[in-house]
């Protein structure tokens, strides 16, 4: 009983990082497409 309640938590823990690991890289690469954007204007 123990096992399948660890199982499961483990299972919903790495589920819920993915989904997280995916947010982390999209702001992430948000920043760094506004960094470049603003790097280039205020270089022109």
């Amino acid at each position: 009983m123990k096992k399948n309640i660890l199982f499961l938590l483990v299972l919903l823990f790495a589920f819920s990082g993915c989904a997280t690991w995916k947010g982390m890289k999209q702001d992430s690469n948000d920043a760094w497409k506004a960094t470049k954007s603003a790097i280039h204007e205020a270089t022109e």
